[in-house]
């Protein structure tokens, strides 16, 4: 174990995805071909929505997803303050407002209690919209959160990238699978090649909306159509109805995502071992993500909190073992601080960010790997 790197993650690449790429490269399409569709279907078959459209990376399909859903400026939206930037970014992209509501401190999800809360201090119609976060893999409760959408009259996005292959059991007894559009007004995904599924970037937007269906696909393409057009010229003519964006995802990135999906479930199956040995090794001693009961965890990460987190991060780096932080809280970022959210009241998140570190989680870290972690872990736990 001495000299070999263990990172937090990474993506496998075997014979089976060379194949695909190769195949696709001597093909006629390089972009704009089949595999997008191929792709596209058996993505929406794979997380149980009716449509999936495949865009150029996940912060794409964010931005596309709010302003499909029409935000516009000064508008507001809720979300977590422990994600990737570009959950927020999306809501500044179309000039609306983040307003950020504290997460659970078991959890690390965004908050409902909270939100509610936040939702209820301020008049009807306030607010336009929620984008929650199915964090380090572990399902948001959708049917929770829609409900409050609902009752105050506003939309919801799933950003989903941690989450192909997680679920969560509704109060009907109903396993209701990340993405699949039964809360959700739409669903974002990333196969950037720390995911789970590796495109080099990638992304995807799932939804069981028509319209909304139809509007990506515009927007995705510059706003130019060949549907519904005003005039025909001939069999070049197309219309640009709307100013959209050059979003698309190219065949080849396409064929490498049909193969990574398909080893999928295994892929999670693994990922949830793993989880068990950590959590076997780590209980009553070191914090770790909370799993509530009927919630199937997809893992991206494994997340512990620890008092003294650089020396731990320095202690495993000292031994090749590349363990991340997820995530410096968005409100503490200068550009959020420039604009004034640095003084925004998230005690949860910022005790949560002093303590977070994400241990390896991938489907092909070995056994003897991740015990090397575990100990080199309760090393510097123990002292």
């Amino acid at each position: 174990m001495k000299n070999k790197i263990i990172p937090y993650g990474r993506q496998h690449i075997d014979e089976q995805d060379i194949a695909a790429v190769v195949g696709t490269l001597t093909s006629d399409f390089l972009t704009q071909g089949p595999k997008i569709q191929e792709f596209e279907k058996s993505f929406a078959d794979y997380v149980g929505a009716k449509y999936a459209v495949a865009v150029s990376n996940a912060t794409a399909g964010l931005h596309l997803s709010v302003a499909a859903l029409g935000t516009k400026k000064h508008d507001r939206v809720i979300t977590t303050p422990i994600t990737f930037a570009a959950t927020a970014n999306c809501i500044r992209y179309v000039g609306g407002e983040v307003w950020f509501a504290d997460i659970d401190p078991d959890t690390y999800l965004l908050s409902y209690q909270k939100t509610k809360e936040l939702i209820e201090s301020k008049p009807k119609g306030y607010f336009n919209g929620i984008i929650p976060v199915d964090f380090a893999g572990l399902p948001v409760d959708l049917e929770q959160f829609r409900e409050l959408a609902d009752e105050h009259g506003l939309w919801l996005i799933e950003d989903a990238c941690h989450a192909p292959g997680g679920y969560f059991v509704d109060s009907t007894g109903k396993k209701q699978f990340c993405g699949n559009g039964n809360y959700a007004d739409l669903s974002v995904f990333s196969f950037h090649p720390v995911k789970h599924i590796a495109c080099g970037e990638g992304g995807m937007i799932t939804t069981n909306k028509e319209e909304l269906y139809q509007k990506l696909q515009l927007l995705r393409t510059h706003g130019i159509t060949k549907q519904n057009m005003e005039e025909n010229h001939g069999g070049w003519y197309y219309e640009m109805q709307e100013l959209g964006y050059n979003y698309r995802l190219t065949d080849v990135q396409c064929a490498l995502g049909i193969t990574q999906l398909s080893k999928n479930h295994e892929g999670v199956k693994k990922r949830n071992l793993i989880s068990q040995k950590y959590q076997q090794a780590f209980r009553d001693m070191i914090k770790y993500q909370d799993l509530p009961e009927g919630f199937y965890n997809a893992h991206h990460l494994f997340v512990i909190e620890v008092e003294n987190r650089l020396d731990l991060y320095e202690h495993l780096r000292a031994h090749n073992i590349f363990a991340q932080i997820h995530y410096i809280p968005i409100h503490k970022l200068p550009y959020y601080k420039q604009i004034g959210y640095g003084e925004a009241d998230l005690k949860s998140a910022e005790a949560y960010y002093k303590r977070c570190i994400s241990l390896p989680m991938y489907p092909t870290l070995e056994h003897e790997e991740q015990m090397f972690v575990i100990n080199k872990v309760l090393e510097h736990h123990h002292g």
